[in-house]
């Protein structure tokens, strides 16, 4: 007999070996570290601990994402900071939850045409004076296949912020990604800071599902 425990996504097995008492074995269907085989092999089923479920991002959006953060916070859990969902459709609302945030952030949107695209912020959002973030900050699109876009080293308009407005890159007169007051409409064209593709089938969309995580 295997007496079972459950937290979260580890099922803690209690077992004896060899009659010299109980042991630990752990289960991990979601691994919160980057393991390696004893051939020194990455497994292909690396997937992040998240706090709280998603609307949003299925395994194999959560699979090809941490693959592509910053090593440096790639075996944190994941935590839901703010959601549409949850908290209503406002972009004060954003900032006020992300007021004593201090890590980086993933944006994560569906629109109507149930596509998924977002950002990651080496930053939290923020009403500023100016532009913020470092080269770290991406724009990422799953419509229909996966594209990164990562900084192109041009210019530094990464992420700005305003009470009536969140923008991220820019340049050539477009943003790559902005959204308005109410999180309901946005846009995404090609801007100079990514050098990205548009990042929904249409320019200009609008938001079914929004989500912003953090890292901890």
């Amino acid at each position: 007999q295997k007496p079972r425990a459950m937290a979260g996504n580890i099922t803690v097995i209690y077992m004896s070996k060899n009659g010299k008492g109980p042991y630990v074995e752990v289960d991990e269907k979601r691994r919160q570290s980057i393991c390696f085989s004893l051939e020194g092999e990455e497994p292909d089923d690396l997937l992040p601990v998240l706090r709280d479920p998603s609307l949003i991002l299925g395994d194999h959006h959560l699979e090809t994402l941490v693959k592509h953060l910053p090593a440096r916070i790639q075996v944190y859990s994941w935590r839901l900071v703010y959601s549409t969902a949850e908290h209503g459709t406002s972009l004060k609302t954003l900032y006020r939850r992300m007021a004593s945030i201090d890590s980086p952030v993933l944006l994560a949107i569906k629109d109507m045409d149930n596509q998924v695209f977002g950002a990651f912020s080496s930053h939290p959002f923020r009403v500023s004076e100016c532009c913020y973030g470092t080269g770290e900050t991406f724009l990422y699109s799953f419509s229909p296949n996966f594209n990164i876009f990562r900084w192109s080293g041009e210019n530094y308009y990464f992420v700005k912020g305003f009470l009536d407005s969140l923008q991220m890159g820019a340049g050539g007169g477009r943003f790559g990604l902005w959204l308005d007051a109410d999180l309901n409409r946005g846009s995404s064209y090609s801007c100079h800071t990514f050098h990205n593709q548009p990042l929904s089938p249409h320019h200009d969309f609008t938001v079914q599902e929004l989500e912003a995580w953090t890292f901890e």
